[in-house]
């Protein structure tokens, strides 16, 4: 994106001098949106007037409605056009902001001294470099700097205005009232020994206790877990499957080939084949962590990711994406942290690229309430936008069950007390995935001497979608009035699915370790679908893309149904685990060569 040149600073400058309140537009200013401060969160000074941000405006998309359809056609087995995907020209087409909104978004922002703009695929997004003192001015607003429990500091207002004739051509601005901080969903990573689940059963079948190990899981537990060993890969030359990185993770290679050399020789070249790419200054390195990195503690998730993915998907080529999601500054004393959205930058990037992975998988969320609607819904509508071109987006589904301990109220200046869904495993299009543990039976993760609990919930953002009807509904009725009032029993259910996601044996820093959460179960089955659309491509037909009408309508019979666990949380036992779909573990976890079957490719 083009950075502000001088004569557009200085006329920014002139403007922030002449003006004492709002900046000038055709009509007056009135408030666009609220939203209360997430618990978890300190308000600080004021933030740096001079100090940079990158503004990013969403425009209301011209007619998203129809691409939902042409989404669901191509993704629902059941219609003549599945599988038939839309390019990135059509899916931009169907998103592009009409005339009418693009002309009088411009004529404020120009008549504001604002020339120099970014732009998304289909312009329905406009990226701005400003000093927080003139956003305060072209927003009517205040920022401050926000402390998390964590540390981490961000600039952010709880309320932003625009002129009364832009509110209807404008779904969103950010970064502005988000507290949104994309943590990664690792529960822990250990250098002692793991502890033996209480409920472990050493299992029946002599090939899986041959080599399972409940307390460091290796993909040779994985691929006899869930049947992926026999399968040769056939079309290594058209399939790809991709993760992402944020937060400064970066996948360490020298790590990735010592945990394949160990465990899995054959396909030790992952290591040194994967693609990295940079988005908005995103870290990308090929050597050892310094150590710096390692005082740290940086890379444990990117290192969990292409492990996972490189050890099950044999050798299919992998693209790790590592996204800064910070403007063009040097973050000072006030604002030392990321001060912007991260996903944005990531798909927005995604969105330009003509060829993008069949797979992606994502490892990171954050409460869903940290969040206001309009932005949750925005992204929501841009992973829409990449399922409809044929990429299943898989995201892990959290680690505190519905809730982490004594943490569970609203953000509506109320504090209710409320279970607290995830975002964005909440979002009807992306596939969601939860943690198991134990092997014959599996049963949904928990460990209590930390709390990790697979993430579970029903969103209070996105309604139940239609291909969820049948058996979420099921599912709510029969569990009556219990926890009446903690959730929304119309909200979008998930997970979608699970897979493995205790004591992961993996490489970080030279030493070899064990590490735990949904950010293990995603990339996980992440890779077992990259291989069914390995099967698909080299049967002639298209991948599975938007993973979830299809799921729900004919894919669940190649899961193993899970009726085991709870989700835990809140302070409470949580959603039951049941037989079919519950929201703790989906309809369960792969058997890949029913899905393979399932999905009409050929098998062998």
């Amino acid at each position: 994106m083009r950075r502000f040149t001088s004569t557009v600073l200085c006329a920014v400058a002139a403007a922030q001098a002449v003006l004492a309140g709002p900046i000038r537009a055709r009509s007056s200013y009135a408030q666009k949106e609220t939203h209360f401060v997430p618990r978890g969160w300190t308000k600080l000074d004021r933030a740096d007037g001079d100090h940079t941000i990158q503004l990013q405006i969403g425009l209301k998309q011209g007619n998203f409605g129809e691409l939902d359809r042409h989404l669901n056609e191509v993704s629902d087995p059941d219609h003549e056009r599945y599988g038939k995907h839309l390019g990135a020209e059509e899916v931009a087409a169907f998103v592009k902001p009409t005339k009418d909104t693009s002309d009088l978004v411009h004529e404020w922002l120009r008549e504001n001294g604002i020339e120099s703009m970014g732009y998304s695929t289909a312009s329905d997004w406009i990226t701005v470099n400003l000093p927080v003192e003139f956003v305060e001015r072209l927003l009517d607003t205040e920022y401050h700097n926000y402390q998390h429990a964590d540390g981490h500091v961000i600039a952010r207002t709880t309320r932003w205005s625009l002129p009364r004739h832009l509110h209807e051509h404008i779904d969103t601005i950010q970064p502005t009232t988000s507290f949104f901080r994309g943590a990664a969903n690792v529960a822990t990573w250990v250098n002692a020994p793991a502890e033996v689940p209480a409920s472990y059963s050493k299992p029946t079948d002599e090939a899986i206790a041959k080599v399972c190990n409940v307390t460091s899981v290796s993909p040779e537990c994985f691929a006899t877990l869930y049947s992926t060993k026999k399968y040769v890969p056939k079309a290594l030359d058209k399939n790809t499957i991709g993760f992402t990185n944020y937060l400064g993770e970066i996948p360490i290679r020298p790590d990735a080939e010592k945990f394949l050399r160990k465990y899995r020789p054959e396909v030790v070249a992952s290591a040194r084949n994967f693609k990295q790419y940079s988005i908005d200054n995103g870290p990308v390195q090929n050597g050892p962590l310094d150590a710096t990195q390692a005082r740290k503690g940086a890379s444990h998730e990117a290192n969990l990711d292409v492990q996972a993915i490189a050890a099950i998907s044999k050798n299919t080529p992998i693209i790790s994406y590592s996204t800064g999601g910070q403007p063009p500054f040097i973050p000072d004393e006030s604002t030392p942290t990321n001060t912007n959205e991260p996903y944005l930058a990531w798909v927005q990037w995604l969105q330009k690229q003509k060829k993008i992975p069949q797979i992606i998988s994502t490892s990171y969320g954050e409460p869903e309430q940290t969040i206001p609607y309009s932005y949750a819904e925005r992204v929501c509508r841009e992973f829409a936008q990449v399922g409809a071109r044929g990429t299943t987006l898989f995201f892990s589904s959290g680690d505190h069950g519905v809730g982490d301990i004594n943490t569970c109220f609203s953000n509506n200046g109320n504090s209710t007390y409320r279970f607290q869904p995830t975002f964005p495993a909440s979002c009807p299009y992306v596939t969601s995935v939860g943690a198991t543990m134990n092997f014959q039976p599996e049963e949904s993760a928990y460990r209590p001497s930390d709390f990790y609990s697979s993430g579970s919930g029903f969103s209070s953002y996105f309604a139940r979608p239609s291909w969820q009807n049948d058996v979420v509904s099921e599912y709510v009725k029969n569990l009556g009035d219990t926890y009446d009032g903690l959730y929304v029993k119309k909200g979008r259910g998930y997970p979608d699915l699970a897979a493995q996601g205790l004591y992961f044996a993996y490489f970080w820093d030279g030493m070899e370790s064990t590490i735990s959460g949904t950010s293990a179960s995603a990339p996980l089955t992440a890779g077992i679908f990259a291989l069914v659309n390995d099967a698909l491509i080299a049967s002639g037909k298209a991948p599975l893309g938007w993973l979830n009408p299809w799921l729900y309508k004919k894919g669940y019979k190649g899961l193993t149904d899970i009726t085991k666990g709870f989700s835990h949380g809140c302070n409470v036992q949580g959603f039951p685990v049941t037989e079919g779909w519950d929201p703790v573990t989906g309809f369960g976890t792969p058997n890949f060569p029913e899905l393979v079957k399932l999905s009409g490719a050929d098998y062998d």
